[in-house]
């Protein structure tokens, strides 16, 4: 096993009860905490979107804070804002969640007002056509932009059949076609009680916690939502966006990565960027993913791991070479870019099977292991310091069906020994097993 430090206090484990609705509410206490974050998460990422609905969960995000039937657009953030706390959401491919950062004495008030915005959203056709717009600008701007067209385009490829090949912001024209009433019908099925969860971490003491919730819009959530689509634009709704008699909720399909070596020419792309995306365990396989996480530590977190020790500081045949785990629930990726000379990208993509080749020889040093379990330990206990990571954690855990102690990540780290990252892990970055896009200026 590997080496772990001991800690000189265990971390909490979160507390949880379930309303008779079947919404699991889950909390963590901070002693150390000034404020409270509020945190309601739901299963109505892109991957749920039916074939005419591309882009549309990360629409209804925007659209969520154009007001409720009990708030106008822009009140929300005015009385957020006024009780002193602060908000944001964000939809990926699996979830979508929308978070509140408040003084405790306003907990309750601003629970309140973020269930009200939420769950019951008021879909105004002007207010729809006027988001539409903001929408269809950062589609815009994403396209815009040399280096998101090039990861975009090594999804599309490593994922041609999946919902993660597709963009979260969506297709131009399926945005142009969406209305209130197929965004009301999306609402219906992904806002329901069996697939979200509400997360509160931070300064709980002397708040009551059940029974604010209890007696909020949670308790009353059913599988029957009472959005509102108003407006002329609801009342011309297109069967491409009007409810449907499909399934309640869209099931992603398990990921099945397609390996293969493409080549794309961007106009004002100031250097060339090798993309590799390599398909790892789903994200339900807890121990596995975490083996993941100090395997790509080794490979490319800091100068002293393998590939930027030999890429960037001995060779310098990159300016940056990066590794990133993105744990999804059909099948997690692990995606890699360098940036370097056009003329050095293939022997780039040499030395990075020769790094693969050598741990393939020689399973990685104990003082290499020891090292990356380290960095994974330490960022994940620096992250739960604040208030809106532990919510965030705990709310994601929750909504999945994995809640457990706070503790239990670092145990799982203690499995790994350097013999098993080579007999389980590396195996899984075989370069042949990668999909690569070497990205070049036009």
């Amino acid at each position: 096993m590997i080496s772990l430090p001991a800690l000189h206090e265990a971390l909490p484990t979160p507390h949880a009860f379930h309303l008779q609705n079947g919404v699991q509410v889950v909390s963590v206490r901070q002693e150390q905490a000034p404020v409270v974050c509020l945190d309601f998460w739901c299963r109505a990422g892109s991957a749920t979107e039916r074939q005419a609905e591309s882009g549309l969960a990360h629409f209804l995000e925007h659209m969520v804070f154009k007001g409720s039937e009990n708030l106008a657009a822009g009140a929300f953030d005015q009385r957020i804002e006024a009780l002193g706390g602060s908000s944001n959401a964000a939809t990926g491919f699996d979830d979508v969640h929308y978070h509140v950062l408040i003084p405790p004495a306003a907990a309750a008030e601003a629970l309140d007002l973020l269930l009200d915005l939420v769950l019951h959203p008021r879909l105004e056709a002007s207010d729809f056509d006027m988001e539409r717009q903001v929408v269809l600008e950062e589609l815009a701007q994403s396209e815009d932009q040399p280096e998101d067209v090039a990861f975009q385009r090594l999804l599309a490829l490593s994922c041609p059949d999946h919902a993660y090949g597709r963009a979260i912001l969506g297709e131009r024209k399926a945005l142009i076609r969406h209305n209130p009433v197929g965004m009301a019908a999306f609402h219906r099925r992904g806002y329901r009680p069996t697939a979200c969860s509400l997360a509160v971490a931070g300064a709980l003491d002397g708040l009551d916690l059940e029974a604010m919730v209890a007696g909020s819009a949670l308790a009353d959530l059913s599988d029957v939502s009472d959005v509102a689509a108003t407006g002329a634009a609801a009342a011309a709704a297109t069967p491409t966006t009007a409810p449907s008699a499909a399934p309640a909720q869209a099931q992603t399909k398990t990921l099945t990565l397609q390996p293969g070596r493409h080549t794309l020419r961007l106009p004002r792309l100031e250097a060339a960027r090798l993309l590799m995306v390599w398909q790892l365990p789903a994200a339900a396989d807890l121990e596995a993913t975490a083996g993941a996480d100090l395997f790509t530590t080794l490979l490319a977190e800091g100068r002293r791991s393998r590939l930027v020790q030999r890429l960037r500081e001995d060779l310098r045949m990159v300016e940056s070479v990066d590794l990133d785990l993105n744990v999804l629930e059909a099948g997690s990726l692990a995606l890699l870019e360098a940036v370097c000379e056009p003329d050095q990208a293939e022997a780039v993509e040499a030395e990075i099977g020769r790094v693969w080749q050598e741990l393939s020889d020689t399973p990685p040093s104990s003082s290499e292991c020891e090292r990356a379990q380290r960095l994974v330990a330490n960022g994940y206990r620096f992250g739960l310091e604040a208030a809106s990571p532990v919510a965030g954690l705990i709310g994601n855990q929750s909504l999945w069906g994995r809640l457990e102690p706070l503790q239990e990540p670092l145990e799982r780290l203690r499995l790994w020994t350097p013999q098993r990252l080579h007999d389980e892990i590396l195996p899984l970055f075989a370069p042949e097993r990668a999909c690569r896009v070497l990205a070049l200026p036009a």
